[in-house]
C-alpha cells in the first residue's frame, strides 16, 4: 500500500464503498504513503461524515496492525531458538504456522505470467473480450491453485488480494468503477465451475459434515425437520428480505423511485451497483422472473437493461447494434431469400409514400431488422410478432405498424408479459440479445443462428 499511487487508493476506496471520498482525495493528491500517514486530525479535514471517517481510520489500523503482526511474526521464525516446539506444539503450532503461511501469501503473492496475447492486450490497455476475459480468469484461478498447494477452496481475503494485484497491475481493468466486484464474482464462479466434479473428495465431504450433511443422508426425517429446511432454503434463496439488513434498504429505495415520473438516475445506477451481486444470484438460481423484477422493477427500462449487460460483458450493445444495422441493412435487403416475404413487400410500398432520406434510412434497418430470421432460416414467431399476439415465452419482439413513423410500436416481451417500450427497431433489437444474457435464458434451437449471428458481431468474435 505505500507505494500505492492516487489512482490506486482511490479504487481502493471504491472498493470499500468510500466512493463518495475519491473527488478530495484526488484534489489533496493522497497517495499510498500519505494514506498511511493520515492522523485523526487530517481525516477530519479531508472527510466531512463521522461515519466516513471511523470507516476510514479503522481500515488503515487493521492494515497497520497486520503488517507489524507480519514484520513481528518474521523476525520471531528468524530468530527462534532450537527449544522453539517446546513452547508452541500441538494445536497451537499448527494454528501458529497456519496463520504464518496465510500472512506470507498475502505479502508474496504475484500475478501469473500470462500467455502472449494477453500480455499484448493488456499492454495495449485494452478492454478484453469476452473469450479473453475468461481466459484471464482461467490462469488466475490455475496460480491461485498452484499457492493454495491444490486446494480449491479459497478464503475470501485470497480473493481481494488477487484480484487486487489485477486491478493495480491493470487499472484499465476496473472500468466504471465496477471492476472489482466483476472480477472477483468471475474468479469464484470459476472456482466453483472446477469443483463441481469432485463432490466425493474428502474436503468436500468435511465440509458437509461441518454444516451438518451426514454422509449418505437423502431426507429428513420428521415434517418439523422438513419445514425448518424449507425455512433455511427460502432464506438462502431470499436473503434481500432480512428485516432491517442493508440490502433490503436498497431494495426498498429502487421500489420507490422506480415509482416517481422525475428520478435520480445517478443515485439508481449506485443502487444497482451495490446490489448486482444479490441480483445475479437470484437470476443464476433460477428465481422466478416476476419475483426479480419485483425486486429490481428499474431491469424494465432500457437504459438499466443495456447497463447491466454491459457490466457482464463490458460491451455497449444498444452502440454495436446501430453498427450492425447500418452495415448490413443494406446487404439485407438485396437478398433474394428476402425479396417476396411480407415484410420486404410492406417495405417496398412504404418507401414509395416517403422521400425524406431519414425516414427512408428508418424504414430499411426496421425492416433488416425484421427480416433477420429469415435470411438465416430461424423461426422468426421466436424473434418478432408483427402485428399479431406474442405467442412465445421466450424474449421476443412485439411489433405494431412497423412501417408508419407516427404509430409504430415496439415492445420486449419476456414469459408473454411485456417487458419493456421501446423507440424504435434498434433499440428493440439491443434489448432482445440483452434479455437473453441479463435473465441467463437459453436460447431456443429454432433462433439459434440469427442470435449467434449478432452475438459473434456484439462481442466481436468475428466478421462474418
Amino acid at each position: 500500500m505505500e507505494n500505492w499511487s492516487v489512482d490506486q487508493v482511490c479504487n481502493w476506496l471504491r472498493q470499500r464503498n468510500l466512493g463518495e471520498l475519491v473527488p478530495k482525495f484526488r484534489e489533496e493528491e493522497v497517495n499510498g504513503a500519505a494514506l498511511l500517514a493520515l492522523n485523526d486530525r487530517m481525516v477530519q479535514q479531508l472527510v466531512r461524515k463521522i461515519g466516513h471517517q471511523a470507516v476510514l481510520m479503522d481500515l488503515i489500523h487493521k492494515y497497520q496492525q497486520q503488517k507489524s503482526g507480519l514484520e513481528s511474526l518474521t523476525y520471531c521464525c528468524e530468530t527462534a531458538s532450537p527449544k522453539f516446539p517446546e513452547v508452541i506444539s500441538g494445536k497451537n503450532l499448527k494454528s501458529f504456522f497456519a496463520r504464518y503461511k496465510m500472512l506470507q501469501w498475502t505479502s508474496s503473492y504475484a500475478l501469473p505470467d500470462f500467455p502472449y496475447d494477453v500480455k499484448c492486450l493488456l499492454a495495449e490497455k485494452k478492454c478484453p473480450d469476452h473469450s479473453m476475459r475468461i481466459r484471464i480468469i482461467e490462469f488466475l484461478q490455475a496460480d491461485m491453485t498452484k499457492y493454495l498447494e491444490g486446494s480449491l477452496y479459497p478464503n475470501s481475503q485470497q480473493y481481494n488480494i488477487v484480484v487486487n494485484a489485477l486491478l493495480q497491475a491493470y487499472p484499465f481493468l476496473d472500468e466504471d468503477g465496477n471492476g472489482f466486484l466483476l472480477w472477483k464474482r468471475a474468479l469464484k464462479d470459476r472456482f466453483k465451475y472446477v469443483r463441481r466434479p469432485i463432490e466425493d473428495d474428502e474436503q468436500v465431504l468435511r465440509n458437509k459434515c461441518k454444516f451438518g450433511h451426514r454422509r449418505g443422508q437423502t431426507r429428513k426425517s420428521s415434517s418439523a425437520e422438513n419445514k425448518l429446511d424449507d425455512i433455511q432454503v427460502q432464506a438462502e434463496e431470499e436473503p434481500v428480505h432480512l428485516e432491517g439488513s442493508a440490502m433490503d434498504v436498497h431494495i426498498k429505495w429502487l421500489k420507490q423511485e422506480y415509482m416517481k415520473t422525475q428520478r435520480n438516475w445517478k443515485e439508481v445506477d449506485n443502487r444497482m451497483n451495490v446490489t448486482i451481486e444479490m441480483r445475479r444470484k437470484m437470476i443464476r438460481d433460477k428465481a422466478p422472473l416476476k419475483d426479480i423484477l419485483r425486486l429490481y422493477p428499474f431491469l424494465r427500462c432500457p437504459y438499466q437493461l443495456f447497463r447491466e449487460f454491459q457490466l457482464l460483458t463490458h460491451m455497449d450493445i444498444y452502440k454495436k447494434t446501430v453498427e450492425i444495422l447500418e452495415v448490413y441493412s443494406e446487404n439485407i435487403l438485396s437478398l433474394y431469400v428476402v425479396r417476396n416475404n411480407p415484410i420486404n413487400i410492406m417495405l417496398q410500398e412504404n418507401l414509395k409514400r416517403h422521400t425524406e432520406e431519414d425516414i427512408l434510412k428508418y424504414m430499411k434497418m426496421t425492416a433488416a431488422c425484421l427480416l433477420l430470421p429469415d435470411v438465416f432460416g430461424d423461426d422468426s414467431s421466436l424473434f418478432a410478432a408483427v402485428n399479431e399476439e406474442v405467442k412465445t415465452a421466450t424474449p421476443v419482439l412485439e411489433v405494431k405498424n412497423p412501417f408508419n413513423v407516427n404509430s409504430c410500436e415496439f415492445a420486449l416481451y419476456v414469459e408473454r408479459e411485456e417487458l419493456a417500450q421501446l423507440d424504435d427497431c434498434t433499440m428493440a433489437l439491443a434489448a432482445l440479445v440483452a434479455a437473453f444474457h441479463v435473465f441467463n435464458i437459453p436460447c431456443p434451437k429454432r433462433i439459434h443462428r440469427t442470435l449467434n449471428f449478432l452475438e459473434s458481431l456484439v462481442f466481436e468474435v468475428r466478421s462474418p
